[in-house]
């Protein structure tokens, strides 16, 4: 790899994702990873923007704001790029009525949207609510519509929480693809549209911004694809790449480090070291 001055000369604007990044989600909450609300902070009181893009479909951006506020990070609503508020644009400039296959967490950013008659489905991470009755009333509704339209609020396949790897909204939107012979569109990361939205909103070009994430195909390789460099921490679901590569016998894959289709302009320890190396080379 190129030196550090050479990967993040010309940076002027970050994007942040936010689980696995700044914290790990889980009961009550979750808790910060180490160093993150203070490297934040550093963050925050040099020159570059900074924004938060996350597939976050389980909190509202309010809730969200508000849980990472309490556990000290400096952050507020209008920093945030979520996709269901992205989401709730779309159905209003198309004309969508959803069947909602949704987290109760995120209701309430659908509050004034029309549902009756449903035209589409829209599918989140909704958790518990992934039930064979729910799924199945979601392949009805698809099933009967001259031109259906499944809109999926990200497409991860895990995410990490403390008590361990949780399986996440991509493999349902995929069952019901599967099922209904369709194609989703996908509102969050890694589409394109979404992190276009979120460097509009920073108000900086592709060229000169940089994502820093735990996923190496959503965070790192969608941000690649839209002209951005990219760094992978090694926090989140990051480690568990390794891990399983190390302990699984059958059907073994490669960590994150050797994907083989994505490599990532940098790895870093943490969001701590990403700073680091941020506030030393960027301006150069």
């Amino acid at each position: 790899m190129a030196a550090w001055s050479e990967r993040l000369a010309g940076v002027r604007g970050v994007l942040l994702d936010i689980s696995g990044v700044l914290h790990d989600s889980g009961e009550g909450g979750g808790v910060p990873i180490p160093g993150s609300v203070e490297a934040l902070a550093r963050l925050k009181r040099s020159q570059l923007k900074v924004r938060f893009c996350t597939n976050e479909s389980q909190k509202s951006r309010g809730d969200l704001v508000g849980l990472l506020r309490h556990m000290g990070f400096d952050i507020s609503e209008g920093e945030v790029t979520a996709p269901a508020p992205a989401t709730c644009l779309i159905l209003k400039e198309r004309g969508l009525r959803p069947h909602l296959l949704i987290h109760d967490g995120i209701r309430s950013e659908f509050a004034q949207i029309d549902t009756s008659n449903p035209n589409c489905v829209v599918i989140a991470d909704a958790g518990e609510s992934f039930s064979y009755q729910n799924m199945n009333k979601a392949f009805q509704v698809l099933m009967e519509l001259d031109n259906p339209v499944l809109i999926s609020l990200g497409k991860g396949r895990y995410y990490k929480e403390t008590s361990g790897l949780m399986l996440d909204v991509g493999a349902y939107t995929k069952a019901l693809e599967y099922a209904c012979g369709i194609k989703a569109e996908v509102v969050g990361k890694p589409a394109p549209g979404y992190f276009q939205s979120a460097l509009q909103e920073m108000g900086v070009e592709s060229h000169e911004a940089i994502m820093i994430g735990d996923d190496i195909v959503g965070d790192v390789g969608g941000a690649q694809r839209c002209g951005m460099r990219a760094l992978q921490v090694r926090t989140g679901k990051f480690r568990f790449s390794i891990y399983l590569t190390l302990t699984c016998v059958h059907g073994m894959r490669p960590s994150d480090e050797h994907h083989p289709e994505v490599k990532a302009d940098g790895y870093v320890d943490n969001l701590a070291e990403a700073v680091d190396l941020l506030l030393q080379y960027a301006h150069q």
